[in-house]
């Protein structure tokens, strides 16, 4: 989907958790930048996955500007998706914060798909700017993503390494991605958010329950809302269902961003960081 007339997308790079050059896309408003959102893929996606691109899209159109990158060793990022295990995805978020800082202005909107929005669950206590944190088919546990190892799991725990087949592609598991997803605790992380905390989930996700939103919700803190995104599939392949998305994060996110631009419009926000060519 190309970007709307009224936004533009600009790429970006930054050094991912271990010092490989992680790949990044900046959609931007045309006009006034009310404030930034950083965008946290699912497992094993990228950046461009549908939902990324329609609600990044949708944010910029309504004037938020919005960070999406790959995660190290997947997409056009660099490294060995077989090296990395959670933590490191969430050091790679917190680097993309600090990319935004540096460049534009730090993310005020923490939003995450998935196991994207666990991450962003686990790292909104590093990036004290951010105001607003969004789940979207967030698993309440980071172990949660096992279960789609299958049979593999239990050769990783005997061999050290297995293939595991997810989505319709292979990739490299390791014994460090297990222990290390077993070791997080959650919904400690979630009972400390200290931020407006807005989970939404599809009644009929078949990947991640809709019990896990409801972990989420009753272990956080007001504020905090749900959106059911009834209809939806997990991966909010209808275009309706991802526009629906972003148009609800804009209008619940509103009440907690600034309300000064933090990029005004005579100030186009593609200058804030080195030149590069547009992509759709």
């Amino acid at each position: 989907m190309p970007p709307r007339p009224d936004t533009s997308v600009i790429r970006a790079s930054f050094k991912g958790s271990q010092g490989f050059e992680l790949s990044a896309r900046v959609d931007l408003p045309a006009g006034p930048v009310r404030a930034f959102a950083l965008f946290a893929h699912c497992f094993t996606c990228t950046k461009d996955v549908v939902a990324a691109k329609r609600i990044a899209s949708g944010l910029a159109a309504a004037g938020i500007g919005v960070l999406r990158f790959d995660f190290t060793g997947l997409g056009s990022s660099e490294g060995e998706f077989a090296n990395t295990n959670f933590s490191s995805n969430v050091e790679d978020l917190v680097n993309a914060a600090t990319h935004l800082r540096e460049h534009f202005a730090a993310p005020a909107i923490l939003v995450g798909h998935s196991l994207g929005g666990a991450a962003v669950l686990a790292g909104a206590h590093d990036i004290p700017e951010a105001r607003a944190v969004v789940t979207i088919g967030a698993p309440a546990d980071v172990g949660h993503v096992l279960n789609h190892f299958g049979s593999s799991l239990e050769e990783i725990r005997k061999k050290g390494e297995a293939q595991v087949t997810l989505a319709g592609r292979r990739f490299s598991i390791r014994h460090s991605f297990v222990a290390d997803a077993e070791e997080h605790r959650l919904q400690d992380r979630i009972g400390s958010l200290n931020k407006a905390l807005l989970v939404m989930h599809a009644p009929r996700d078949t990947v991640v329950g809709i019990e896990n939103a409801s972990k989420i919700f009753l272990a956080a803190k007001h504020p905090k809302s749900f959106v059911s995104l009834d209809g939806a599939d997990h991966l909010l392949s209808d275009p309706a269902a991802a526009a629906y998305a972003a148009r609800v994060i804009e209008a619940w996110a509103s009440k907690y961003i600034p309300q000064t631009p933090v990029v005004p419009e005579n100030e186009p926000a593609s200058l804030a960081v080195p030149a590069s060519p547009p992509t759709q």
